[in-house]
């Protein structure tokens, strides 16, 4: 694959812990277009200094649109889609100029090395992503407190990983947290129960999930055996899962108390 052929894609919102990093393992890229909705922390300063940078100001509404309004800002025939907070592997690169796709090959779906503050874990709940794909037909729609892009066409899976190695302060990812369980309980109360996977319907009852996620990330994924980054992140999962939960209780509880008032 022709490398000018490919154009990094970042979405980016105060970042000044992670963009540089990220930016480091772009060296090969002849353009990369940032949609950023407000930085304020120093962020844009590192992107000024890149003149194959274009920044793109967008008030943030959701991840898809976001990430939409990215693509149609994509001149060439791929985007290679990235979070603020990936580096790219050592061999990734070179896998990308060695890759050969057919008409019908329109996405590769990457893996990823989960990192806590440089250490790397045996394994993670973080799920494999399709980051690089033919920029015509692709589509992102939202998805609970996320987002998932729709290709038509094969997706195939690349041999190198990338790195998710966030080092935001804690305060920020609680904050984040916040959010994505309401998001995230509306999209489990919303959507029918036969349309849930067997993951969703544990986390739509409430008190399982908070339970079983220790559990599976401590002893299934070998976080234990990671030392304080391996506990750090069980705790992240565990306190994410615990949001949700009450989250989930608050808002049936409150219906409870709205059906129960005189004249409902």
């Amino acid at each position: 694959m022709d490398l000018d052929s490919v154009t990094p894609l970042l979405i980016t919102f105060n970042e000044i812990q992670n963009i540089e990093r990220t930016l480091a393992r772009l060296g090969w890229a002849r353009r990369i277009v940032v949609i950023d909705s407000g930085s304020t922390d120093g962020t844009l300063d590192v992107l000024a200094k890149d003149q194959r940078i274009d920044v793109i100001y967008r008030p943030f509404d959701s991840f898809a649109e976001q990430c939409n309004f990215g693509l149609s800002q994509i001149r060439t025939d791929w985007v290679l889609s990235l979070d603020a907070d990936y580096q790219l592997s050592d061999g990734f690169v070179s896998e990308l100029e060695g890759l050969q796709p057919a008409a019908g090959d329109v996405g590769y779906r990457a893996a990823f090395v989960y990192r806590i503050h440089g250490h790397a874990l045996r394994g993670t709940l973080y799920p494999p992503r399709a980051v690089l794909y033919r920029v015509a037909g692709a589509r992102y729609e939202n998805e609970g407190h996320g987002h998932r892009i729709r290709l038509q066409g094969r997706v195939s899976d690349l041999r190198n990983a990338i790195y998710h190695d966030d080092r935001k302060p804690l305060s920020r990812w609680l904050g984040s947290q916040l959010k994505y369980a309401a998001r995230e309980a509306a999209h489990l109360l919303e959507t029918p129960r036969e349309r849930l996977g067997r993951v969703d319907r544990l986390r739509l009852m409430g008190w399982p999930a908070p339970i079983l996620v220790l559990g599976y990330v401590l002893f299934v994924k070998g976080a234990v055996l990671d030392g304080r980054a391996g506990w750090f992140y069980a705790f992240q999962r565990l306190l994410a899962e615990v949001l949700l939960a009450l989250e989930l209780l608050d808002r049936r509880l409150s219906d409870t108390q709205d059906l129960s008032r005189p004249g409902q």
